[in-house]
């Protein structure tokens, strides 16, 4: 590498020579360019052979000059060489990404629409292969082992006992405790019994034991699934030939059914405790008078609309906990994104169904 100085404020560079592959690119910093350089110049007359280690280098000495607010210029480069910079710089410049507007009010209406109309139709399609799989199942052609039903039931239900027992142990309490306050300005504590066997059977032991299993279970399966998604797991267990829909989706849906049920009517005998300690030691009723209010104001269809509530809430918990598993995408990152969708939209659904239903009862005067 020569470096021709002579002129005050401008720097010539000559490589020469082959500048091939096998070489080692020179360092900017070792070519003691003088420090008062205002114009760079190389010049390719004594080049013999080049590949793209040329290319590089003068990448870089361009990059350097631009960095610096030194002109840079080529003169006799190889003319293939010059083609290919052309063509660089030309490639560039049509991949930088244009400017863009921002959208119009009706423009991102429209595309949230229909960002929302594919969300919705990939829902069907899950929902729809759900039951198509479910009636496999049914007549005994679905690919789906006992084994695994009883292994999510046993994940889904006896171990959510503690937090359940806890949690419908308080609501119960918590419950009585703010209706006894009012009703003891007018002298009618009597009526804390039936206020938290309405409360609790109807509605919030379902709901309770709903949001429990959302946080935990359909969070669970979203995950579960998401990192079976992430690592290819799903897409083996369809190169073997089995379905993931009757393999993974279809025992966590029919485990969350069976359990959700059972679960609630449990909650609801905590919550009816927690209701009674509070009637005996904080009202003043001692435990025959509650339980007389209590079936004197409640009933069996109290108690069937909360069961059937939490067999709505089981079938929504595990479609969204399932489908939002499928549906990951193959990252880290979209996991937990799956996970949390899953409880967001289980949450929404479940608070959906609950004024669906409450309003069908209140109409059909259940």
């Amino acid at each position: 590498m020569i470096i021709d100085a002579t002129r005050p404020g401008e720097t010539i560079l000559m490589p020469e020579g082959d500048w091939l592959k096998q070489m080692q690119i020179p360092r900017i910093g070792d070519l003691a360019l003088p420090h008062d350089t205002k114009a760079l110049v190389l010049d390719g007359a004594r080049i013999r052979n080049w590949d793209t280690m040329l290319l590089a280098f003068i990448t870089r000495l361009e990059q350097y000059a631009e960095s610096n607010a030194i002109s840079f210029e080529l003169i006799n480069i190889p003319p293939g060489a010059k083609r290919l910079l052309d063509l660089t710089k030309s490639t560039s410049n049509k991949l930088e990404p244009p400017e863009r507007k921002p959208d119009s009010f009706l423009a991102t209406l429209g595309n949230k629409t229909l960002q929302a109309a594919k969300s919705f139709a990939s829902v069907n399609r899950f929902v729809g292969e759900l039951v198509m799989t479910l009636l496999k199942f049914q007549v005994g052609l679905a690919r789906t082992r006992w084994s695994d039903i009883w292994r999510q039931i046993a994940l889904a239900g006896h171990m959510a006992l503690p937090l359940i027992s806890m949690i419908g142990f308080l609501i119960g309490l918590i419950l009585a405790f703010i209706g006894s306050i009012p009703l003891k300005m007018f002298g009618a504590e009597i009526f804390v019994a039936s206020l938290v066997g309405i409360g609790i059977l109807r509605l919030m032991g379902p709901v309770m034991v709903g949001v429990v299993m959302a946080g935990r279970t359909g969070a669970a399966y979203a995950a579960e699934l998401g990192s079976m998604n992430a690592n290819d797991e799903i897409e083996a267990y369809r190169a073997m030939g089995l379905s993931p829909m009757e393999t993974l989706v279809l025992p966590r849906f029919l485990a969350l059914c069976f359990v959700l049920p059972p679960l609630c009517i449990y909650a609801d005998l905590l919550g009816l405790a927690g209701g009674m300690a509070v009637g005996i030691f904080y009202s003043g009723l001692n435990r025959t008078e509650f339980l007389r209010q209590l079936s004197s104001t409640t009933t069996l269809n109290d108690l069937f609309v909360g069961v059937f509530s939490g067999f709505v809430f089981g079938v929504l918990i595990a479609i969204c906990g399932c489908y939002q598993g499928i549906r990951c995408k193959k990252n880290s990152t979209a996991v937990g994104q799956a996970a949390t969708s899953a409880v967001v939209a289980s949450l929404i659904c479940m608070v959906i169904a609950t004024t669906i239903i409450t309003i069908l009862c209140v109409i059909l005067k259940i």
